[in-house]
């Protein structure tokens, strides 16, 4: 349970739900509030199916593409730690300066890639080599359920903290996840290093 926890914490940075809560106001702004709520909802559980999808999947998608686990720990790596850069120093708060929508968003860009981005995919990848199946849905279905919580509940939480307190909990996320990026890089380096040397 305690891994689990963990994996589920981690997986919760990486869905960034406070961080998109400025990017979903914007371009679900001039629809229904129990609209809102229903498109939140269909997305999430879009979202959900994609990330469990690749815990089961990509491993087989990377050996067919010949990608390594090394490969898929430095990449993952390397797009967690320019998304913390974002996170922690984000060009524009305001969702009015959001990119323009003429229509109501469906798959992209509320569930990908906003919550079943890269870096999920990536870590869900890693994660389905080191923990069982059951634990790895479990830890996925966590951090789904608590993003889904804060993403229904944006409005409320955009009225009592403000964009400023939004910005702060974004950044304060984007610095832990900053630590996870560099250990998955650094991990990707070393598995890399030795299995180098382990072939010569």
């Amino acid at each position: 349970m305690k891994e689990m926890l963990s994996i589920a914490f981690a997986l919760f940075l990486l869905m960034d739900a406070f961080g998109n809560i400025p990017l979903y106001i914007s371009f679900l702004k001039g629809i229904d509030a129990r609209r809102q709520r229903t498109i939140i909802f269909r997305e999430m559980v879009i979202a959900l199916i994609i990330i469990v999808l690749f815990s089961f999947l990509g491993d087989a998608l990377m050996h067919f593409l010949h990608i390594s686990l090394d490969t898929i720990q430095i990449a993952g790596g390397l797009v967690l730690f320019l998304l913390c850069l974002k996170m922690i120093f984000p060009s524009s708060p305001d969702p009015n300066e959001a990119l323009p929508h003429t229509s109501e968003p469906f798959i992209v860009p509320l569930a990908v890639p906003l919550v079943a981005g890269p870096s999920v995919l990536a870590a869900v990848m890693i994660y389905a080599k080191q923990y069982e199946s059951l634990m790895l849905v479990g830890a996925i279905f966590i951090a789904w359920a608590a993003s889904l919580v804060i993403l229904m509940t944006c409005e409320f939480l955009k009225r009592f903290l403000g964009w400023r307190g939004i910005t702060a909990l974004e950044r304060l996320m984007g610095l832990i996840l900053l630590l996870i990026a560099v250990q998955m890089f650094m991990s990707g380096i070393s598995s890399f290093v030795q299995n180098q040397a382990a072939r010569l």
